[in-house]
């Protein structure tokens, strides 16, 4: 497996973005939150350009890609944020990849290189219909946050979650 930093828009990353946004659309569908439309989150390349952000793609051996990950800078703002944090966008493992430990390890890389670049809290925004997800967060030690955080805050399915980034 290799792991490589891309950016944002790198055509791997959207088709990986696209997939993700398709299992979103597909789990929360029912739900009228996102109209089956997926993340609606606006995000920009910019966004995770280092040192503000970093955005990783996993290759298979073959060459495929098979996971992706990213954070971006956030500092306190009206959606919630505080100062310092940097959120993480976009975890995603394709079925085929699944159970390898592919996202935890793209998780910690992301906190590795958001805590070298100042960011002192991880936080993220999920939802109910994503128990895989927090279970891999709760098990990384991220904690659920009493006031919810981002674009999608004000669903009654959001969860937000945050670690703080201390040195090791």
């Amino acid at each position: 497996m290799e792991f490589r930093t891309v950016a944002f828009d790198h055509p791997d990353a959207v088709k990986l973005n696209d997939q993700v946004q398709l299992e979103y659309g597909e789990r929360y569908r029912d739900e009228g939150e996102t109209e089956g439309e997926g993340d609606i989150t606006p995000l920009d390349a910019s966004m995770f350009v280092p040192p503000r952000g970093l955005y990783l793609l996993a290759y298979d051996d073959e060459g495929r890609p098979v996971a992706t990950g990213g954070w971006r800078s956030q500092d306190a703002n009206d959606e919630g944020y505080s100062d310092g944090d940097a959120e993480l966008k976009r975890m995603y493992v394709i079925h085929e990849a699944r159970g390898l430990g592919l996202a935890r390890r793209i998780l910690a890389a992301l906190e590795d290189d958001a805590r070298a670049a100042g960011r002192t809290r991880m936080v993220l925004e999920t939802g109910t219909k994503q128990p895989e997800a927090i279970a891999l967060y709760t098990s990384s030690g991220y904690t659920l946050c009493a006031n919810k955080f981002g674009h999608s805050r004000e669903y009654e399915n959001s969860r937000c979650f945050a670690k703080p980034l201390s040195r090791p």
